[in-house]
């Protein structure tokens, strides 16, 4: 008999709650003071954390402004793999990662943007996915264009691209001097260059 799953999901959304307090605190210290001018002590304080249980939930200042994307490749290769069966693999994976992008928070996506603008050198080290979270995606694009990957090449070359498309809309996003507009359409007008019949299902011969 398995054991409840309650009390697990009751401390999944208070470690949750928690890492969120921890973000929120780091993020308005950062676009008051500057991404460098802050300490994790600090940050442990402003958020109401002993700096034991901040090293807990975060290893470093640089993890905790790029874990919102570092961490975003899992989620779009889970909701890849959720779309319907009836979409071709451009739109399913495009709407993947649409949809991962729609789940934040405005406000919180807004304070996120401001604290990557107070570290400038870490935007380069944005990216949304892993070599892990392609190999997932490449495998489910692959079993929807009914194609080897280790043969064609058009798994691989369209999960480069749309995850490269969303990286590029997501800098624009950030770099805009003047308000943005929301990040899901940088994102979504970068994603519609890559849509193409080149991508759909061959017919067996």
């Amino acid at each position: 008999m398995s054991l409840p799953t309650r009390p697990e999901s009751l401390r999944d959304r208070q470690r949750a709650q928690i890492l969120a307090d921890i973000s929120r605190a780091a993020f308005r210290l950062f676009i008051e003071r500057g991404y460098d001018a802050v300490t994790t002590e600090e940050i442990a304080t402003a958020a109401g954390v002993s700096p034991r249980t901040f090293f807990r939930y975060v290893p470093t200042k640089e993890e905790l402004l790029l874990a919102p994307v570092r961490h975003g490749g899992a989620a779009i290769v889970n909701l890849l793999e959720q779309r319907p069966a009836s979409e071709s693999p451009d739109v399913a994976l495009g709407n993947a990662i649409i949809t991962r992008t729609r789940s934040f928070d405005e406000a919180d996506c807004q304070q996120w943007r401001e604290a990557l603008l107070a570290a400038p050198g870490l935007l380069g080290k944005v990216t949304i996915h892993t070599s892990a979270d392609k190999e997932r995606a490449i495998k489910l694009i692959a079993e929807r264009m009914g194609a080897d990957p280790d043969v064609d090449i058009r798994p691989g070359l369209l999960v480069q691209l749309a995850f490269a498309a969303a990286d590029f809309a997501f800098q624009q996003w950030v770099r805009r001097d003047l308000t943005p507009q929301p990040l899901d359409r940088y994102v979504t007008e970068a994603l519609e260059a890559i849509k193409s019949p080149y991508w759909r299902r061959k017919p067996k011969s």
